[in-house]
């Protein structure tokens, strides 16, 4: 069987010059595709399926390791279940970047390359973290476009860290200076939150590793649905006084 051609993201060899080894990109992608098919496996992404996410290069907490291009692509041209129609893979091209939003390995996407520094914004206001994810989450987006800040009304949240409302971070153009400014200024505003909803626009959380993120987005997704759908009924009600005093956070 022959391989397929490259893809046009596909990122050029390791050559010696980059401050980071194939190990540790290697590891990246792993955490990267792990944490992706954890997303689409819980059918928490929108019908266009649009998200990026990204990790730290371990060993590197000055680099990031991001998807190059949309977080699917169709099966290779030469594999047997190409037949299969609409039938998608994850991808697992990276760029690394640095935490000035310069790329020192790959080729990202036009769409990536405009998000990069939404990415590096986060983890230098939130230095802490490890993982960030973006995707338009139908009902978590639902409050975004709303601006409403999603109540911590589900225990899956505070079980995945999420102890307070998910805030909206004020809109501004995808990508911009103002943009990335506001969602800085909105996790410190709320240095306890791991997601912040970008208003009219998805929901971005960050995590402690790439899964934990991606298990995020799907408890917040899941509290989207579940609280909306406790409205008729007088709406979700807040936690009892002593579960603050709980630590009900679930670690792996």
């Amino acid at each position: 069987m022959t391989s397929s051609p490259p893809s046009p993201l596909s990122p050029p060899s390791l050559d010696g010059t980059e401050p980071f080894g194939a190990d540790e990109l290697r590891a990246a992608r792993t955490e990267l595709t792990t944490a992706v098919n954890r997303l689409f496996a819980n059918s928490v992404m929108s019908a266009s399926g649009h998200g990026n996410i990204s990790v730290r290069l371990p060993g590197h907490d000055d680099l990031l390791a991001v998807n190059a291009g949309e977080l699917l692509r169709p099966w290779p041209a030469d594999d047997p279940r190409v037949a299969v129609p609409g039938l998608r893979t994850v991808n697992d091209e990276v760029v690394v970047v640095n935490l000035d939003g310069e790329v020192v390995h790959g080729r990202p996407s036009p769409s990536v390359a405009a998000i990069l520094k939404m990415h590096v914004g986060v983890y230098l206001t939130r230095p802490d973290l490890t993982a960030v994810i973006h995707t338009h989450s139908p009902q978590a987006t639902g409050y975004a476009l709303a601006s409403v800040a999603l109540p911590a009304r589900y225990e899956a949240l505070l079980v995945h860290g999420q102890h307070v409302d998910v805030p909206v971070a004020p809109w501004a153009p995808r990508g911009t200076e103002e943009a990335v400014r506001a969602i800085a200024d909105t996790y410190r505003a709320h240095p306890e939150t791991y997601g912040v909803l970008l208003g009219n626009h998805g929901l971005l959380v960050a995590g402690d590793t790439a899964v934990h993120a991606a298990t995020l987005v799907t408890a917040i997704e899941e509290a989207a649905v579940s609280s909306i759908g406790a409205l008729p009924l007088g709406g979700p009600v807040p936690f009892p006084e002593y579960a603050r005093d709980l630590d009900l956070r679930l670690r792996f």
